[in-house]
């Protein structure tokens, strides 16, 4: 699973390598107001909170810190993706965690729900996928869409089927 995260978190690299501060910050009509930074922080948060709950084998994605300079530095956002990578690259065993969170609008709702490291990293993975969607509405805004590949944004399995239908 280690693999795949870094393989995504590094085509999101790639983008931001080739972004201005400027078109990381724009913000978007089409996506009411939001930037692609703000996007790429969100989904490096959610793996900073599994991190975090690692020692204590509790994640709550509700407390993250929403570092404003991941979202509006690019230089800071890769820096936060190169750390990621690194912990990944660790060898990092499976191990039962609990997720811990308030799925309401309501407050003082807060359960707990058992879970593992691998299955919170899949989900990091998934929830990357759906926000790179939104980075690509984004990028096409900013006249970047050249800065990406067909497959960004795209969930493994709509790729696969896309092979196979071409086929």
């Amino acid at each position: 699973m280690q693999i795949y995260c870094k393989e995504n978190l590094n085509e999101i690299k790639k983008v931001l390598l080739q972004l201005t501060n400027e078109q990381y910050t724009f913000q978007s009509t089409t996506l009411f107001g939001a930037t692609i930074g703000q996007h790429v922080r969100h989904i490096l948060e959610f793996y900073q909170s599994v991190f975090n709950g690692f020692e204590f084998k509790l994640i709550n994605y509700d407390n993250r810190e929403r570092n404003l300079l991941i979202e509006t530095d690019t230089n800071i956002a890769i820096q936060v993706i190169d750390e990621i990578c690194s912990k990944l690259n660790e060898d990092l065993s499976d191990i039962h965690m609990i997720l811990e969170g308030n799925f309401c609008a309501e407050e003082g709702k807060k359960i707990k729900i058992e879970t593992s490291f691998l299955r919170e990293l899949a989900y990091c993975l998934e929830h990357s996928i759906h926000h790179q969607a939104l980075i690509k509405v984004g990028l096409l805004e900013v006249k970047c869409l050249n800065f990406i590949d067909d497959t960004f944004g795209l969930a493994p399995a709509t790729i696969r089927h896309r092979k196979q239908c071409a086929q």
